[in-house]
């Protein structure tokens, strides 16, 4: 009777230790093209629009020494638009470093930046509360490549033009740089 009273308890901690994680329920698509996220004016935005292209979603933030890369993600899509997406996702999970409104954020890209690329809402990126479009991005169980975890703002994922996972690139990686453009040739 005690061995079965510990047996419960035990499967009731794995249970709820299990619940506690980030809810890959079976809502979350299995295709990039089928999540739901909007684009920071509040629009939805159809992720099919971009079927045909490379993907580069990269997590992003104002007040980061990284920022600057917002400069070369925007010359990274000036040259290579035609077949490659650039989405810009802020975040505000690393060190509070994106706190800005939707139209700060919009303002902040176009006046510093010049950025033209898709910008989508300010979504977590990692958590119990992360996007489904980031639960793709890092759950092998989901984009069938590998696991991974978002380090740090500017981390980017490269998506093939049919929807398959090609890799992640670390935070410090520039945009300009081999490791990235060795995925748009």
């Amino acid at each position: 009777m005690k061995s079965q009273f510990i047996i419960m308890i035990v499967f009731g901690f794995f249970s709820f230790m299990s619940k506690s994680q980030v809810n890959t329920s079976d809502s979350v698509p299995t295709s990039i093209y089928d999540i739901k996220i909007n684009a920071l004016d509040g629009t939805p935005l159809d992720l099919h629009n971009f079927e045909g292209k490379k993907l580069l979603i990269v997590n992003v933030a104002s007040k980061c020494g990284l920022t600057p890369q917002y400069e070369d993600l925007q010359k990274l899509y000036d040259e290579y638009g035609g077949k490659l997406a650039i989405i810009g996702v802020p975040c505000n999970q690393f060190l509070g470093q994106e706190p800005g409104s939707t139209d700060e954020i919009a303002t902040f890209c176009q006046k510093n930046y010049g950025v033209t690329f898709q910008m989508v809402e300010k979504v977590d990126v990692k958590g119990k509360n992360q996007h489904p479009l980031y639960q793709w991005l890092t759950m092998k169980s989901i984009n069938g490549v590998e696991n991974s975890k978002v380090k740090w703002n500017f981390q980017k994922y490269v998506i093939d033009i049919d929807g398959t996972y090609l890799a992640v690139i670390g935070p410090k990686t520039l945009p300009l740089s081999e490791d990235i453009l060795k995925h748009l040739k």
